[in-house]
């Protein structure tokens, strides 16, 4: 578990309904549970500070570090795509975008390329990425500030289904995708029980509820929420978010327990 996106997972599951503040100490504390020393935690909140993620404030002899708008937008952004799976009809219709960049900018491509997969798009072809969900004003948002970037944005429809699900078979792989998630399945399902039956120690829930995030959160940047007539046949990639759902929630309480022994709350 990288630290760095362990701090974000502490931010977004606790911090930021707690007065959207926490003291070095309480990171630290909280770190170590996953074997991160407190060397390691100033390092990288203070570097998530220098790149503008957080602000930081004296209280006492004690640093807190505190969400900013910045921040927030990423949380709010991240939870929307790990915890609000699309649902419903498909019209049929898909969204475009063919993107340019001089080749002076080369190394803006792999941002762009990053922000699309984060946003559900996939690569149909060079510079070609497509979406069966209307999000094209996201991706003008994304991109705003960047007028190096050149975007093309279209709404178009295939010959046929058959040619839809070509399509997405191109553009994702889906049989690596749901493998990938019978075996989250396979991981979590042998723990339900214990979630269930209230178990696990505050400090053994928090642990479980983060490490649950953290191996549930790539999965919104390779799935772009197909609708059901693009999907392959024993698709379990909604049983897996359905599950992800149910334990996140039985883990909250024991977990938030921990987290407000260890921030003296």
């Amino acid at each position: 578990m990288k630290p760095r996106s362990l701090v974000f997972d502490l931010f977004g599951d606790y911090v930021r309904y707690r007065g959207g503040a926490a003291r070095l100490r309480t990171l630290s504390t909280l770190m170590d549970c996953f074997g991160v020393g407190e060397s390691t935690v100033r390092v990288v909140v203070a570097r998530l500070r220098k790149e503008g993620w957080f602000e930081a404030r004296r209280e006492g002899r004690e640093t807190l570090y505190a969400l900013n708008s910045k921040s927030l937008r990423l949380l709010d952004e991240g939870r929307a795509r790990i915890f609000d799976r699309v649902r419903g009809d498909w019209d049929r219709q898909w969204y475009m975008v063919i993107y340019s960049v001089p080749e002076t900018d080369r190394g803006v491509r792999d941002h762009i390329r990053k922000e699309l997969a984060w946003l559900g798009f996939g690569p149909l072809a060079a510079s070609t990425y497509i979406c069966p969900h209307d999000r094209l004003q996201q991706v003008e948002e994304s991109f705003a500030d960047q007028p190096v970037i050149r975007l093309d944005m279209l709404r178009c429809r295939s010959a046929g289904l058959t040619v839809d699900r070509e399509m997405a078979a191109r553009c994702w792989d889906l049989d690596e995708l749901n493998a990938d998630y019978k075996e989250l399945l396979r991981t979590y399902r042998s723990r339900m029980s214990a979630y269930r039956s209230g178990d696990l120690s505050p400090r053994a829930a928090l642990i479980e509820r983060m490490q649950l995030t953290y191996d549930y959160r790539k999965f919104p940047f390779r799935d772009p929420d197909l609708p059901l007539e693009l999907l392959p046949a024993g698709w379990v990639g909604r049983d897996a978010h359905e599950l992800f759902l149910e334990a996140h929630e039985l883990l909250r309480a024991p977990a938030e327990k921990y987290y407000d022994e260890v921030a003296g709350l």
